[in-house]
């Protein structure tokens, strides 16, 4: 079993690949997790990259609602994939391992800032005013219209 730290941390690396597939960190990140779950095997290594491959495939769906689903998804798998090789190293291992991870994180990871899946909006600060009857929104999902709604029609029966 793990400690909270070490859990913590796994929940931060599902968290960073997931949030840097994609962007401009991710070849880096993916080479170094690759590496870091390999431990010395290539052919481990090489497997982890098709896994990384395929996150990353998943968590760029066109689909809002499909990539958010993906990506908490792929999260957890990840993150339960570090758990996972982090209980089955001796105590001296793990440590070493953690802070490998930690250290590949920092230097690999996304580093701060905000971050939307697609159709979304991300930012440090908003600003969004509607006036004299218009619509303001960051991001609209469907239809909006500006006007008086039509009148029901009367009750039948």
């Amino acid at each position: 079993m793990l400690d909270q730290a070490l859990i913590a941390l796994a929940a931060s690396g599902g968290t960073a690949l997931v949030t840097a597939a994609g962007t401009d960190a991710w070849r880096g990140l993916q080479q170094a997790v690759a590496r870091w779950f390999g431990r010395g095997d290539t052919q481990r290594e090489q497997a982890e990259l098709e896994r990384l491959e395929q996150t990353a495939a998943a968590v760029q769906a066109t689909d809002p609602v499909e990539a958010e689903q993906a990506r908490n998804r792929q999260e957890a798998v990840w993150q339960t994939r570090i758990e996972t090789l982090l209980e089955n190293l001796d105590g001296a291992e793990r440590e070493r391992a953690a802070e490998q991870l930690r250290s590949l994180l920092a230097q690999h990871g996304p580093q701060g800032g905000v971050v939307a899946g697609p159709g979304g909006l991300a930012a440090n600060t908003v600003d969004i005013n509607a006036e004299q009857g218009s619509i303001a929104a960051g991001v609209i999902h469907g239809g909006a219209q500006i006007g008086t709604p039509p009148m029901p029609a009367p009750p039948q029966g």
